[in-house]
């Protein structure tokens, strides 16, 4: 399986003009670093469109388990932020945020790109949901250029604890979702050439997804654990 473990946790957002630059520096050099020091964390990537005016960034973290995504020693770090986060954190806005449940992850490695298609419980539910995963990933990873496929159902209520790092960046409950789809492809000309019949393939199980809700990331950095 692609994904190691049996969660993720998903992060979508955009950084204000006067802090991108820090921010890549202090996500690169710190914070991922950080994060993957955590007990159950097992790997993490970031992608960013630069193209985008909203949910410009993404970020993945690959998880043991949910529980890893609402551990005390994962709480410990966000109530205690460093001084660079302290700096970056309020420059984050359009923030989501939730851990998820893996429902089927299949495919080898990591693509040069992601498409992310969050998806509304509209006339369906999770049970649903994770009864079709299986069909539909396959289909998606036939698709030429495809190498992996992952679908997720979100649990916020895992990662939805106020935090000292929640107050900084001001994080709302906007946009919510209720599941995630994640194609991962060798690269972006492959994915926006695959994004029409990437849709058709949800609709044909029902799951209408906005073209607002769709995006393609290139791949800007991947970090596993050193110890």
């Amino acid at each position: 399986m692609p994904l190691r473990g049996k969660a993720f946790m998903i992060v979508w957002h955009d950084i204000r003009a006067e802090g991108e630059s820090d921010y890549h520096l202090w996500h690169t050099r710190e914070h991922m670093p950080e994060r993957l020091g955590v007990p159950g964390f097992l790997r993490g990537r970031r992608g960013v469109d630069w193209a985008r005016d909203r949910h410009r960034y993404l970020t993945l973290y690959e998880g043991e388990s949910l529980t890893t995504f609402g551990a005390p020693e994962y709480l410990a770090r966000l109530n205690n932020p460093t001084p660079w986060t302290l700096r970056t954190q309020p420059t984050f806005y359009n923030f989501i945020r939730s851990a998820c449940d893996i429902a089927i992850s299949v495919g080898r490695g990591v693509g040069g790109a992601m498409a992310t298609f969050r998806v509304p419980f509209d006339g369906t539910d999770a049970d649903t949901f994770r009864t079709l995963a299986p069909a539909l990933a396959g289909e998606l990873l036939a698709l030429e250029g495809v190498n992996a496929v992952h679908l997720g159902t979100a649990r916020p209520d895992v990662t939805g604890a106020k935090t000292r790092e929640t107050e900084l960046r001001g994080m709302t409950k906007d946009d919510v979702f209720d599941a995630v789809i994640l194609v991962d492809a060798v690269g972006r000309r492959e994915l926006e050439a695959l994004r029409p019949e990437i849709t058709a393939r949800l609709q044909a199980k029902h799951l209408h997804v906005e073209p607002a809700e769709t995006a393609i990331y290139d791949m800007a950095f991947c970090l596993e654990p050193t110890g």
